[in-house]
């Protein structure tokens, strides 16, 4: 795969994905939109990429969209709100939908700065890591006068909470990345320099695992502390229904009993 503004590597069974305008804090020009867009849409059709790590390249994560992208404009006649509600509907949101589903487990690596729309993609990720000198800055509300977008109403209260998600989109401050590791907002904060290497760590980990399994986890998470408790259990039936009958079960139970560590296949 190879992309104008991403750096795909692969390792094993892992994807490496890194954002790659340096020069531009990986800001989310429509470039980028679109190259984020077809790098999950490839990974949806490979089954052999059992685990995705994001990051990015030079000192930042994302600083969110790109404002000064000259190929992006209203069209001639519209307003500036349609505008941009037709660039979110076509271009953003697509995004975060695709990366949020990806069929394997995702990781992301928040290296540096991560900015308005630079915080709801580090948010999709199913485990987000950052470096110590990392910041997460909700910026929509007090620098553009606009609401957070991207998703971030959506994953911002599910991680940390309705009043520390209203005071983060409020106010805008910068939070660090041990503060957000101590909120909730991300799984682990680590050394700069070992970010990549635990982050690979934790990739092949799960890319060696039972990947089905790793999604239904995905699946029940996402709501499961909204749901009624019976509707619930009845998911959880279900679900374990399904993974029963799978080649990765039969692989979990073989190993339990012969004493050795499971050989999953992902399947």
């Amino acid at each position: 795969m190879e992309y104008e503004n991403l750096a795909c590597e692969r390792r094993g069974a892992v994807l490496v994905v890194r954002l790659n305008r340096p020069e531009k804090l990986n800001s989310l020009s429509q470039g980028m939109l679109g190259d984020l867009r077809g790098c999950a849409e490839h990974i949806q059709r490979d089954p052999s990429v059992r685990a995705v790590v994001l990051t990015g390249a030079g000192r930042g994560f994302c600083a969110g969209a790109d404002l000064t992208d000259p190929d992006a404009a209203p069209a001639a006649g519209q307003t500036m709100g349609q505008w941009i509600a037709q660039r979110m509907r076509a271009h953003f949101n697509p995004v975060a939908v695709l990366w949020s589903s990806l069929p394997a487990p995702l990781l992301v690596a928040v290296n540096g700065v991560a900015a308005g729309a630079g915080v709801s993609l580090a948010l999709v990720g199913d485990i987000t890591l950052a470096a110590r000198s990392a910041s997460f800055s909700v910026l929509f509300t007090p620098k553009l006068g606009l609401a957070p977008d991207m998703g971030a109403t959506h994953l911002l209260p599910r991680r940390i909470g309705v009043a520390r998600a209203r005071y983060l989109a409020m106010t805008g401050r910068p939070i660090s990345g041990e503060e957000a590791q101590r909120i909730g907002l991300i799984a682990e904060c680590v050394d700069d320099a070992a970010l990549e290497a635990r982050a690979m760590e934790l990739a092949e980990l799960l890319g060696a695992g039972p990947t089905r399994a790793l999604l239904a986890v995905r699946a029940l998470t996402e709501d499961g502390a909204t749901r009624a408790l019976t509707e619930q259990l009845e998911r959880e039936a279900a679900i374990q229904q399904a993974l029963a009958d799978t080649g990765d079960f039969l692989e979990g139970i073989s190993a339990f009993r012969e004493k050795r560590a499971p050989r999953f296949r992902g399947s």
